[in-house]
């Protein structure tokens, strides 16, 4: 009996080591909202990595995260790092290419709590009065990347975060921007 349930045990672990090494190594998550403002104004949001604190999901989840910055204030070789509490981890974040109110591209290189990189896309494009917004985050994924992944649903976790980034937190610090304009904004994710 005891050989039976140790024969089921082993054929149960290979059976989920074989599950996750079929998992696609490579993972993309994507987001995407319209904004009721110019793209001159969400991109702004989005390329200036100091005003990134009003609507990261991820600077609400631990406050007194410490933050640094490097390079220019915005555009290509801006850089923000961070050090917070298990929540939220340590690692930097640079954008590598920044095109005026079309896209920004940044790469995310995670120290804690697990060490690993991530590729992050804004995508702008305007549609009248109104900004058509898509944030990508993808990345490869090793072989405990790929576990965890398929037991915590990785990526509906990663879609959480990114909704986490509320439109209307960013229609809102490019409606106070725009308030002179007079300009409206509204968005939904």
């Amino acid at each position: 009996m005891l050989k039976k349930i140790l024969i089921a045990i082993v054929v149960i672990i290979a059976a989920l080591l074989i599950v996750v090494a079929v998992q696609p190594s490579e993972f993309r998550v994507e987001r995407t909202a319209v904004i009721a403002a110019p793209a001159g104004a969400v991109f702004e949001q989005v390329n200036n990595l100091r005003k990134w604190d009003a609507w990261s999901p991820w600077a609400k989840l631990d406050p007194s995260a410490k933050v640094t910055f490097d390079g220019p204030d915005a555009g290509a070789g801006a850089a923000m790092g961070w050090s917070g509490s298990e929540k939220i981890g340590e690692g930097k974040m640079t954008i590598v290419e920044s095109r005026p109110n079309e896209d920004i591209k940044i790469k995310v290189d995670i120290i804690k709590p697990h060490r690993g990189s991530i590729d992050s896309e804004f995508g702008f494009k305007p549609d009248g009065d109104k900004t058509d917004v898509s944030w990508v985050m993808s990345g490869h994924q090793n072989f405990v990347q790929k576990a965890f992944c398929l037991i915590m649903n990785g990526k509906k976790m990663m879609g959480d975060d990114l909704e986490g980034a509320r439109p209307a937190q960013i229609r809102g610090r490019a409606g106070q921007e725009l308030a002179a304009t007079g300009a409206g904004t509204r968005a939904a994710w």
